[in-house]
């Protein structure tokens, strides 16, 4: 039995008179315990922010000292040692300057898109307005957000309320790093750059996430197409915001996916891995040249954006201990050894299921697209999968694992197991 008077996120909510919501009573490790005595593997990290899993005891460790102290102060003017430290090792890390947070990743994005804008209006460039977006992009679904986003299913309802944004369309997808496309877009760039000409004049800022794009299917794009992207920005005057709110804290390989790039963004948006999904948390980095145009002894000139749980103690304690686990568990080596894994197993079982097509992949996020003509059968394939001990929630009719990173080689090939089968269930 669940309540009738829950409505669930990001749910069909009459899906569930085939397969109700299962009730969790305990997390451990990289699986979720339910109490009809299922242990599932999470595949793909509840909603990709358990980084370093569930309830990892270092990080309960310290979370549990910090509430025998105090749980939350209002952040607008009051600080912590904890919120000092990881301000100052975030920035390090980054070569960014300035941290300015909030609760999640909407949130985060929201924020990159306000300063951008006001900062024009300091400088009196009132045509300067639109934000250049990708198609398939997902940044939110906060109204600003969705403004910036093409993925239509969360949006289209919607569409009176929202802003209009520049779209780069014909993007070079790649399988990989080893994709041709990956190190030479420059037949594709030449398009897009056509566009961006017609229109720089009014263009603010490009939002993008690095490299892949995650509710738009997980679809892994060019590396050159991006720098070529960037670098037009910063000869155009256009503010870059990366949203590495699922791609950044180690899932592409790298800590951030921008790392593959010879260019660093204006604004930088995490969260999710950031604190492995304990406590919600998110930050925008910029740096001090946009910082200081706000700073005067006018309240006026203030960047006045604040949320209740902004900058929160608890998620400060954790997302330091995030750190600490990544530096002292070696975590990207074991990012390093997964990719190779991820990519050898999907190119198995393409050859044991001939159903599956257009594999793509980079660090610890693979993907695949079932070769159906049959609305939501990835829906299917996830409820066999659910039996066979594997959380496998599909994109649309896209399969993928996005799981912890610091899974295992073991559960890796019984996730293979499970992803074959319940395939092979679904569709024999």
């Amino acid at each position: 039995m669940y309540s009738s008077n829950i409505w669930h996120p990001c749910t069909q909510m009459k899906d569930f008179e085939k397969s109700p919501p299962m009730n969790v009573y305990r997390t451990e490790g990289r699986y979720i315990y339910t109490k009809d005595n299922r242990k599932l593997f999470d595949v793909t990290s509840s909603w990709w922010c358990k980084s370093l899993g569930h309830r990892h005891p270092y990080i309960i460790d310290k979370l549990k000292t910090q509430l025998d102290k105090y749980e939350h102060t209002i952040f607008a003017n009051t600080t912590n040692d904890e919120i000092d430290r990881f301000s100052q090792r975030i920035c390090n890390l980054t070569g960014m300057d300035k941290t300015l947070y909030a609760s999640d990743g909407s949130c985060a994005v929201e924020i990159a898109l306000k300063m951008t804008t006001h900062l024009r209006s300091f400088q009196n460039q009132t045509k300067k307005t639109k934000f250049i977006c990708l198609e398939n992009s997902y940044h939110g679904e906060t109204l600003a957000t969705m403004s910036v986003s093409d993925c239509g299913l969360y949006s289209d309802p919607y569409k009176p309320l929202l802003f209009d944004s520049f779209k780069l369309k014909n993007i070079p997808y790649v399988s990989g790093k080893s994709d041709p496309l990956w190190a030479n877009a420059e037949v594709y760039w030449s398009k897009s750059q056509q566009y961006l000409e017609q229109h720089k004049e009014f263009i603010n800022a490009l939002i993008v996430e690095p490299i892949c794009q995650g509710a738009g299917g997980m679809l892994i794009y060019s590396k050159d197409y991006l720098n070529r992207l960037c670098k037009w920005c910063k000869e155009n005057d256009v503010y870059i915001i990366f949203d590495e709110i699922m791609t950044g804290v180690g899932r592409l390989g790298k800590f951030f996916a921008y790392e593959y790039l010879d260019i660093k963004p204006d604004f930088l948006c995490v969260s999710k891995g950031l604190t492995s999904g304990i406590i919600p948390f998110s930050i925008v980095l910029t740096k001090n040249q946009y910082y200081e145009m706000f700073y005067d002894d006018e309240l006026t000139k203030a960047f006045l954006h604040s949320h209740t749980h902004s900058g929160n103690v608890l998620g400060a304690v954790v997302a330091n201990a995030v750190l600490d686990i990544f530096e002292e568990e070696y975590i990207l080596n074991n990012v390093k050894d997964l990719e190779k894994q991820f990519s050898e197993s999907f190119l198995e079982l393409q050859e044991q299921l001939p159903i599956i097509k257009n594999i793509r992949g980079i660090g610890a996020v693979i993907a695949a697209d079932l070769n159906i003509d049959k609305k939501r059968a990835g829906l299917d394939v996830y409820r066999e999968a659910i039996k066979l001990g594997a959380l496998l929630r599909p994109l649309g009719n896209t399969i993928y694992w996005l799981p912890p990173l610091n899974s295992t080689q073991q559960e890796i090939e019984l996730l293979k197991n499970a992803t074959r089968q319940s395939i092979l269930n679904t569709f024999s």
